[in-house]
């Protein structure tokens, strides 16, 4: 079962819709349709490709860390995101703590309605 805040793997594909390659992917929300559809965010360890005021990094520091799955500090890359099938999920490495997931959402609705982070 899918749940949001889940760390997924998924063939991320790149911005041209040349095929990715397979990274962790954040759940942030299960669409209101009929269909099996979820938003999800990219993961990187490309940490300088990080976006300030709206990618989050998460590190071996964070408390939620451990139980992500992520083997190294990463970026959560609200910048880059996709709303992909259920099925085409490739299996789940772990989850972020809610307070991070609420959190994130929070700083993804502010960059879309172009107002500052409090």
């Amino acid at each position: 079962m899918l749940n949001e805040g889940q760390i997924v793997l998924f063939p991320f594909p790149q911005t041209n819709q040349r095929a990715g390659k397979l990274r962790p992917a954040l759940v942030l929300r299960q669409c209101p349709t009929q269909y099996d559809d979820w938003l999800i965010c990219m993961i990187s360890s490309q940490v300088n490709q990080r976006v300030d005021d709206i990618d989050e990094l998460i590190s071996a520091t964070d408390a939620d860390f451990n139980s992500t799955g992520l083997k190294k500090t990463s970026i959560i890359r609200l910048t880059r995101m996709a709303v992909v099938d259920r099925d085409i999920l490739v299996g789940i490495l772990g989850a972020v703590s809610s307070t991070r997931l609420i959190r994130l959402r929070q700083k993804l609705a502010s960059w879309i309605l172009g107002v500052s982070q409090l």
